[in-house]
């Protein structure tokens, strides 16, 4: 292994700074699979000494892929490959088909389950009636214990007359009453984390997050979802193919 890390020492005549030239090659290295998902890092010590550098260069190129999100830090403990999850956008799936197709054991903790009269987002993108009753659920949605994203949904009480009734997945729920999204859309954009959302998720306040928003239709092509996830960028890649 130390003998393959040479293949990462940056290149002393070069006019780029070493630490970017490293910071470079190990993105480089994660990306394409020199390391897994939740593999341990060289220290900066063993990556000074092998790569003859110093270890202040190792620590800024180590500390820029920590802003990229290529890497974690664990205090006392080291710096970890930090897992991805892509998802692709031309296939519509549930957060745990999705987890468990790529190795991770999903979860989630319900931080609410309520209903009532719908707000005019959710009459609009829902096409309800005013004063229509919604039932809402909102939950973080964890991977292997690390929480991902912070999701809450809209359901129309004609098909979710007690939001209590989803106990685990709202789509096998949807699924087993015949009322599950057959077809949906999304949007995706960059926001940055509340205070709220800060400690829900683990990040700091004003960290870069992803705002999913999805309205799912039923066969019919009535609306019977509207979901906004809050997600964290350092772990979701999203992958579209394209044709020409």
């Amino acid at each position: 292994m130390l003998a393959q890390l040479l293949d990462f020492k940056p290149d002393g005549d070069s006019s780029t700074p070493l630490y970017l030239q490293l910071a470079n090659k190990l993105a480089n290295g994660i990306n394409n699979g020199y390391w897994q998902p939740d593999e341990a890092l060289p220290s900066e010590r063993v990556l000074a000494e092998t790569l003859e550098i110093s270890r202040v260069t190792a620590r800024k190129a180590i500390e820029m892929l920590c802003e990229r999100g290529l890497l974690t830090r664990k205090h006392g403990s080291g710096t970890y490959i930090t897992p991805k999850l892509e998802q692709p956008l031309s296939r519509l799936t549930n957060f745990s088909e999705e987890l468990r197709q790529r190795g991770f054991m999903p979860g989630s903790q319900w931080l609410s389950r309520d209903t009532g009269v719908a707000s005019p987002e959710e009459i609009l993108s829902l096409g309800l009636s005013p004063h229509a009753v919604v039932s809402r659920l909102k939950r973080l949605r964890t991977a292997d214990n690390v929480v991902m994203a912070i999701e809450s949904t809209t359901i129309p009480n004609l098909y979710l007359p007690n939001p209590k009734l989803v106990t685990d997945s709202l789509y096998g729920y949807l699924d087993q009453n015949n009322v599950a999204p057959t077809r949906a859309l999304q949007h995706i954009r960059a926001v940055s984390a509340t205070a709220e959302q800060a400690k829900l998720i683990g990040l700091k306040q004003g960290a870069a997050m992803l705002l999913i928003t999805r309205v799912g239709y039923l066969a019919s092509g009535a609306a019977v979802e509207l979901t906004h996830s809050y997600c964290r960028s350092d772990y979701y890649d999203f992958v579209v193919e394209l044709f020409r």
